[in-house]
This record gives structure tokens, C-alpha cells and sequence, in this order.
């Protein structure tokens, strides 16, 4: 595979830049031959959140630049907690906690880069292979050593949280120590000359690359990424109502991740498609310039949207949530909804299990909005039917002899009903 000279250059382009040690020396040595370059995540919850999608799309884009990457489950140094941007002490996982956490988010590691490359596949390792039988005064002799205690205090992290009323534990001080050594491990025995983060991760990073120089002599870069931030400065871990944006279905559906993209306003759409899609440049500045035409239609919004969720969730979850959507939110036609979609549907909305025996029934509407918990009583149903207040997949009820048949359910099982103009229930008459 032909090396990309171009991709610090693509990168800054992008936003993707903070820090790196000597910029012109690690560019020459991206341009030489394949760098083998680590990108590690701790499994402090049971999924990876939009902040580590970046550090997994910059893998990536090393990978696809002839580069090989290895994503790093820390099993070891998620026993200790990374103190950077916490204002506290961290809880300690049990390792049956971690073990779990790990195996949820070791699929999302393998999920961007590709491991059947033939001349620069991705390795996955855990640093907990080379950390967990380590000896203590072998780690204090070959690490300790090397690294002097003004270097740990610079840390920002460190320097707050000694600074703060609770302080730091001996355990989080040294979690630093543990990166460092991950850097010089991987370097000695994987050949790795590169590790790659966002920009908090700086100080862990160039401290490994001088345990790397006064161990061993030899040549290692860092380079991190600004952090994901909204324009007032807050991290973009969560949506607009406080909910963290989970790269794992169990914790956030393909329909609500997509959800979340669509909320994003018109001044983030530029930075996000750069940062956050394996579009061009040329391909984003056009969609955010047609957008900025017509920004009424939110195009930018969708196309950000059905990017990201075909990253994460795969082409077939990007299509549902796009339909679902598009029903739901923008007066498409029911019809138009594949059963997959329906699917998707019933895990979002407000939805009832239905016998089918009740479509057989003359005027059942009110009967089937009581069954199904839309309105409390038949009697209430019927009121709501008289007003107006009822629509039948987007369309409204006619208050006369109001009724479901057969031939008002998709793929011969659902029925979506309005009630008012924005509450959507799911019917499901069975297969």
C-alpha cells in the first residue's frame, strides 16, 4: 500500500491537530514507510461514546494512509481511572466489571479498522497482558526511574486536583507511569513509534515518549486532536438534554443516535462532517454550502445524521432511522416504511400488542385506542375521535363509524396512530 504524505496536512485541515512532537520530523517519518500507531481506550463504562469515535476515525484514517493501527483495550489502566478532566477520585471497577465493560466495547474497536488488510492489518491488544504480572519494584526500577515527580505535578490534571479539596490518591498520580510504560512496551515489542489522543491525553503521551528515549534511545512521536466541543465550549459526550451519545446500541439506539445528530445547529454542521465522516473536503465544503442556501430543510443536519449512524450502526439501522424520521417528523408517507423500520419504531414509541380478532369488528377505533392505552376509556377514544384529535397512519380519522381493517396495516402487522398532532403510537396486530 502506498504511503499518503499528505495526511498531517489533512488532518490540520480538518481540525484534527493539536499537539505532536516535532511536527516536520513526524511528517517525514509518516511519509517513509508504514508507522505502527496505538490509539487506547479504558473500559470504564460498557460502551465508547462519540468522544472516542474521533480517536477511532483518526486510526482509521492512519490505517487507509498505509499506516498500522492498534487499538488498545486498557484492562490494566482501567483499573485506575485516567485523572484528566475529573475534578475526583475516580470508583474503582471490580475486575468482573471490567471484563464485562471490555467485552461490549472490544466489538466497537474492531468495528473501524480492518484486521484482514493485506499489507497493514490492525492488531487489537489489552494492555493488561503485559501489565498484570508485572512486579512492583520491576516497574518502580524500569518506569519510576525514569520519570521525575515535577514532570507528573506539570500535569494540568494533576496540578487541579492537588489544588482542589479532594486531592489526588497515590493510585490516579501514577496512572501516567502505567501510559507511559504501555508507549515503551508497545515500542519495544510491536515496533509502535506512534501514539495518538485527544488533546488531554498530551502530557500522558510525551511522557511516554521520553521514557522511550531515556530507555531505550530510540525515536517516538505523539500527536493528539482537539477535543470535541460544542461552540460554548462543552464537551460533545451528550445531546442537548444531558444524554451521553453511546456507541453501542444496548446503550443508545441507531434511531436515537441518529436523533442526536439531527439536533445539531447550522454552525457546527462544517467542523463535525470534517472531523467526524470520512468525506473530502471538497465533498463537505459543498453540502455545508447547499445547505447554508436552504438551511430551513436541514439537509446538512440529515446528511451529517445518516453518515455517522452508517459509521456506527451500519447502512440498513442508517436507512430506518432515516425513514422513521422522516414519518414521524417530516409527514412522509407511512407506506414508504420497511419492516425493519416498524421494528425500530416499536423500540421507540409508545407501542401495544394487539389480537388481531379486533379488526374483524365494525366501528373498533375507540375499542382499539382503549386496548391499547392511547386514550383511557372507550368513551374517552370517542371524544377524541369527534374532535379530530385521531390520525391513522398520518392520515385523519373520518368521525363516522370510525374503524381499522386489515388493509390499514403495513406488512400485514402495523398501524401507526396519531393522537394530536405530535404523540405517535405503534400498533402491532402480530405476524
Amino acid at each position: 500500500m502506498a504511503i499518503d504524505p499528505g495526511l498531517l496536512d489533512d488532518l490540520d485541515a480538518r481540525g484534527l491537530l493539536a499537539d505532536t512532537t516535532n511536527r516536520q520530523e513526524l511528517a517525514k517519518r509518516l511519509s517513509e514507510s508504514p508507522v505502527t500507531v496505538y490509539y487506547g481506550v479504558d473500559p470504564t463504562a460498557r460502551s465508547l461514546h462519540v468522544g472516542n469515535l474521533v480517536g477511532l476515525l483518526v486510526l482509521a484514517r492512519l490505517q487507509r494512509a498505509g499506516h498500522v493501527p492498534i487499538p488498545l483495550a486498557g484492562g490494566a489502566t482501567g483499573m485506575i481511572g485516567d485523572p484528566s478532566g475529573k475534578s475526583s477520585e475516580r470508583n474503582l471497577l471490580s475486575d468482573d466489571d471490567l471484563a464485562d465493560n471490555l467485552s461490549k466495547i472490544i466489538p466497537t474497536l474492531q468495528q473501524f479498522v480492518d484486521f484482514e488488510a493485506e499489507e497493514n492489518p490492525a492488531k487489537l491488544l489489552d494492555n493488561r497482558a503485559w501489565t498484570v504480572g508485572l512486579p512492583t519494584l520491576d516497574f518502580l526500577r524500569d518506569v519510576g526511574k525514569h520519570v521525575t515527580v515535577n514532570q507528573m505535578v506539570a500535569k494540568e490534571s494533576v496540578r487541579n486536583r492537588m489544588e482542589g479539596e479532594e486531592g489526588i490518591s497515590f493510585t490516579e498520580f501514577s496512572y501516567m507511569l502505567l501510559q507511559a510504560h504501555d508507549f515503551a512496551w508497545l515500542y519495544e515489542n510491536e515496533g509502535c513509534e506512534l501514539q495518538i489522543g485527544g488533546s488531554d491525553q498530551w502530557g500522558n503521551i510525551s511522557l511516554g515518549v521520553d521514557l522511550i528515549r531515556r530507555r531505550t534511545g530510540g525515536k517516538a512521536h505523539g500527536l493528539t486532536w482537539p477535543l470535541l466541543v460544542r461552540k460554548d465550549g462543552t464537551k460533545y459526550g451528550k445531546t442537548a438534554g444531558g444524554e451521553t451519545v453511546w456507541l453501542n446500541s444496548d446503550h443508545m439506539s441507531p434511531y436515537r443516535f441518529y436523533q442526536s445528530w439531527i439536533q445539531t445547529e447550522d454552525d457546527e454542521l462544517h467542523h463535525l462532517l470534517l472531523k467526524l465522516t470520512f468525506m473530502s473536503i471538497d465533498e463537505v465544503e459543498a453540502v455545508v454550502a447547499s445547505h447554508a442556501e436552504a438551511p430551513h430543510r436541514r439537509d446538512g443536519q440529515r446528511k451529517l445524521a445518516t453518515e455517522l449512524t452508517t459509521l456506527v450502526h451500519g447502512d440498513q439501522a442508517a436507512e430506518g432511522a432515516e425513514q422513521a424520521t422522516a414519518v414521524l417528523f417530516g409527514g412522509a408517507d407511512v407506506a414508504s416504511l420497511s419492516e425493519p423500520t416498524f421494528e425500530i419504531l416499536a423500540q421507540e414509541l409508545e407501542s401495544a400488542e394487539l389480537p388481531r380478532y379486533m379488526l374483524d369488528e365494525s366501528d373498533n377505533l375507540a375499542s382499539v385506542l382503549a386496548e391499547a392505552g392511547i386514550a383511557s376509556s372507550k368513551g374517552e377514544a370517542g371524544r377524541l375521535i369527534k374532535q379530530n384529535g385521531v390520525s391513522v397512519n398520518g392520515t385523519k380519522v373520518d368521525t363516522h363509524g370510525a374503524s381499522l381493517s386489515r388493509s390499514d396495516l403495513h406488512h400485514d402487522r402495523f398501524c401507526l396512530v396519531w393522537k394530536g398532532k405530535k404523540s405517535a403510537y405503534l400498533l402491532d396486530f402480530g405476524p
